[in-house]
């Protein structure tokens, strides 16, 4: 038995089983996708399999603390799309829908599946559908590659620190095509403080994190375009992206600002800043009716999800490492016991380090 239809009879018991559907069905659809695969090498999903399995991919990724609503990811089915044009529209929509004027909705759009000789239709070339430029004096470091990739395009951004990058795609052919995001579906926050002056800061940040340089697996088949979306939660923002050193490095600037003394670690004035700072993200983001979760209410969804997988007497998986909060995560049980950090399928893989190498390479 091939690994295809190996993977693919597995994921069939399960999605017949979970959505208590007729074992005759089950047995007739494992049949048919049998046939399928040794004439072709490969099998189409139907809408449903395609959306239970994406669900049942966020179910279970082990560094994701918001598995509890797994169950409510919208799926748009794009895989009849190939025109990168008909690809770059979609991709706007992900983002319109997905942003929601704020009340973010988990969405993910997929696109056409890699096909048997390991062709990709399509490749989306951004880590985020939205993500800040990097230059060499300003902006996110981590997009300095990508930045210099979208400036050999000929984009080019304001050298502001929060240029939002172009989307980039391209199709098994080599073709490339940018394009800007429209300005009237980008949703950012500013960042204040409800008890002290940030303006001097001018931080801000986008309201959806969404991913898009991952692998959706599927009973077998690879979906190497399909960004996705949860919504954030506060310490993401405010605990690394803008506080990690090799980002946007900001702890120093507000342990300025709020006159802390910085010359003895003993002082604690990282530690006092970085509380802060995540204060005034989540401050911020619920001021301008933006999705956004703390870290203990997160962590406590968390413990409901746990629950819930117990009951359906289902296998917990996490990733500890990437479970617990980057801020006070010993006020979280997840802190205090213990993951199995084995891979469950269906779920979202990294590409392998000689696909991405120097990932922004057209032919």
């Amino acid at each position: 038995m091939n690994d295809v239809l190996k993977e693919a009879i597995h994921f069939l018991h399960t999605y017949y089983e979970e959505n208590k559907l007729p074992i005759n069905e089950r047995d007739a659809r494992i049949e048919a996708v049998t046939k399928e695969i040794e004439e072709t090498k490969t099998y189409t999903h139907t809408f449903e399999e395609l959306s239970y399995g994406a669900k049942l991919a966020w179910r279970n990724s082990n560094r994701c603390i918001g598995r509890l609503f797994w169950n409510q990811l919208h799926v748009f089915d794009e895989r009849d799309t190939t025109n990168l044009e008909d690809v770059m529209n979609a991709l706007f929509r992900h983002i319109d829908y997905a942003t929601n004027d704020g009340k973010i909705r988990s969405t993910i759009t997929i696109f056409p599946a890699k096909r048997p000789d390991g062709t990709e239709p399509i490749r989306l070339r951004n880590h985020q559908l939205l993500r800040y430029a990097g230059y060499d004096t300003t902006g996110d470091p981590a997009s300095r590659t990508f930045t210099k990739f979208c400036e050999s395009l000929g984009w080019q951004g304001a050298k502001t620190p929060f240029d939002i990058l172009p989307l980039v795609i391209e199709n098994e052919h080599g073709d490339c095509l940018w394009r800007n995001i429209p300005s009237s579906i980008i949703r950012e926050v500013p960042i204040t403080h409800p008890e002290y002056d940030f303006t001097s800061l001018q931080l801000q940040w986008y309201a959806v994190p969404i991913i898009s340089d991952m692998i959706l697996e599927i009973g077998g088949i690879e979906y190497t375009a399909a960004p996705f979306n949860g919504w954030y939660m506060g310490t993401e923002i405010g605990a690394r992206n803008f506080a990690d050193t090799d980002r946007y490095n900001q702890l120093p600037a507000v342990a300025h600002l709020l006159g802390l003394d910085t010359s003895s670690n003993r002082a604690l004035w990282q530690d006092r800043a970085l509380v802060e700072l995540n204060i005034a993200v989540l401050h911020s983001y619920e001021q301008h009716g933006v999705t956004l979760v703390d870290h203990h209410t997160a962590s406590k969804q968390f413990e409901i999800f746990e629950k819930t997988e117990e009951k359906a007497c289902r296998h917990i998986t996490g990733n500890w490492t990437w479970l617990i909060p980057p801020l006070s995560p010993a006020t979280s049980h997840i802190f205090h016991r213990p993951f199995d950090n084995t891979t469950l399928k269906p779920n979202f893989f990294y590409r392998k380090k000689e696909q991405t190498g120097c990932p922004f390479h057209t032919k």
